[in-house]
């Protein structure tokens, strides 16, 4: 979201960020103070989205939508929303979530702005990966109702917008498998690719960041600790695996796994990384694109991931990063790398070329705003 809101303010539009300041994801006051300063406008409204008992059962009982919807749908948003609208009379409103499809209505009553949704990803299908992999089967017929909600309502909602902006090729294939004839342009994560370069002090080992309080990524790391890791140190005892991310829980940060050191929330990820060669991705679920992939790859990582880690990125195993879906094809994919290091090299090379070829912010924000201007 921040690299398309740069990216159209430095294509010089004016820009006004309107933003939910929500309980689950708390940012200070100080930090806030000094976001978007560039930016024409900047605004939070304070959410309290927490995932409450009741309201969820209740959801569960008497409504057909998604209970992420209801607990993103405020009237104090809504009335904020009103405001900015009225004083700011954007030519474009962008969401930046399928959730937020609900104020639709409510804002065609009062703009006529084209409508653009942001496709970070196919919701219903992480949600579906989540049930397929739950054991327990109470959990599971949950996560099977929930997702077949979210199916309904985002084949709907994608009807109601004037464009869409999938991250990637494969999200735009499933919007139109679906029934959507909304117009799309595929808009996937964009650098400023002269910032990228890789780090001179880099060791051979491995590491990993994500937030875990994001499903795919605590299944992800599940798996990986208990099921690939002991192969991994069994096999290279001297080898390191670090791993980082918000709302860290306890278990990891506690755990006595030789081999293993849990970094818990960083303040400076790119130092985290730095020293590090090969980025490990055990996602299992999930949907969308991987930014930290692509950051990695900018930065001369050796990328070793599952197939649905790669999903929606443009590139080759092999050629641009090491293909590893079983525990045994980890411990390979490592063997690989610290034993023929020259040609692990030429992968990360390969991988910045593909990040230059396809990943380019200013290439990507001209075609969304052209296809915007011709609307």
């Amino acid at each position: 979201m921040n690299a398309m809101i740069d990216g159209y303010h430095n294509a010089g539009k004016q820009v006004y960020v309107l933003a939910m300041h929500t309980t689950r994801h708390p940012v200070s006051i100080a930090q806030l103070d000094n976001l978007y300063k560039h930016a024409h406008g900047f605004s939070t409204v304070d959410i309290d989205n927490r995932v409450r008992l009741l309201p969820a059962l209740k959801n569960f009982l008497f409504s057909k939508q998604p209970n992420h919807a209801e607990r993103f749908y405020h009237f104090a948003f809504m009335n904020k929303l009103s405001d900015v609208i009225a004083i700011f009379r954007p030519d474009v409103i962008q969401i930046e979530s399928i959730f937020l499809s609900t104020y639709i209505p409510y804002i065609r009553q009062r703009s006529d702005a084209i409508l653009v949704l942001r496709v970070h990803n196919i919701e219903y299908q992480v949600w579906q990966s989540l049930a397929k992999g739950a054991k327990n089967s109470l959990k599971r017929y949950y996560l099977t109702n929930l997702s077949e909600r979210m199916e309904r309502f985002e084949a709907k909602a994608w009807q109601d917008y004037d464009l869409l902006l999938p991250i990637t090729s494969i999200d735009e294939k499933v919007i139109h498998s679906e029934g959507a004839d909304t117009p799309c342009v595929v808009a996937p994560y964009g650098f400023e690719v002269k910032n990228i370069s890789p780090s001179p002090d880099e060791k051979w080992e491995a590491y990993h960041i994500g937030a875990m309080d994001w499903l795919p990524n605590a299944e992800a790391m599940n798996w990986f600790l208990n099921d690939v890791w002991p192969g991994i140190h069994a096999a290279f005892p001297s080898f390191r695996f670090s791993f980082a991310g918000r709302y860290m829980p306890d278990k990891y940060k506690n755990a006595n796994i030789a081999g293993v050191f849990c970094a818990g929330e960083v303040a400076d990820a790119d130092a985290f990384i730095a020293e590090k060669k090969i980025l490990i991705v055990p996602l299992k679920s999930g949907g969308g694109i991987r930014i930290k992939i692509l950051e990695a790859m900018a930065a001369g990582k050796v990328v070793i991931s599952t197939d649905m880690g790669m999903q929606g990125i443009e590139a080759t195993p092999g050629m641009h990063y090491l293909a590893a879906n079983k525990p045994e094809d980890f411990v390979e994919a490592i063997k690989w790398c610290l034993e023929n290091k020259y040609k692990a090299e030429l992968i990360s090379e390969n991988a910045i070329a593909l990040i230059r070829d396809k990943y380019e912010q200013r290439s990507i924000m001209k075609r969304v705003i052209d296809s915007i201007e011709r609307l």
